[in-house]
């Protein structure tokens, strides 16, 4: 498994993000959308909503930069390495207690019903 499929396991994210993704890490400075979609040769709104699906997975962040004359534009860049992988060590954590407790539960379910078959005979 590639570091990469770690974000698409963890955070469901898509192949196209994977790119988005790759582009950013790649740049020395933060990107617009349109230099992402350029950057993955796809349509503004579709590298929109891949760079939407990297903000709300918080692999990437976001930050406003304003014009002087008034307006702004938002740049992204990805978030620092070492917060993503704590943050992937916490979601993992998570879902071995979580996997945990349903084989201790699966392992009380059955023993009950053997018990109680065995009981019956």
């Amino acid at each position: 498994m590639e570091c990469e499929g770690l974000l698409e396991c963890l955070h469901g994210l898509k192949e196209l993000d994977r790119e988005c993704f790759l582009l950013l890490v790649d740049s020395e400075d933060p990107l617009t959308v349109d230099d992402i979609a350029e950057g993955v040769d796809r349509e503004r709104s579709t590298a929109y909503r891949a760079v939407q699906r990297l903000v709300s997975a918080g692999v990437v962040q976001k930050e406003q930069v304003n014009y002087q004359q008034g307006g702004y534009y938002h740049v992204f860049y990805p978030t620092d390495p070492d917060e993503l992988a704590d943050e992937m060590q916490r979601l993992l954590n998570d879902w071995y207690a979580q996997m945990g407790q349903l084989i201790h539960e699966f392992r009380e379910k059955y023993r009950r019903r053997t018990e109680e078959a065995a009981a019956a005979e």
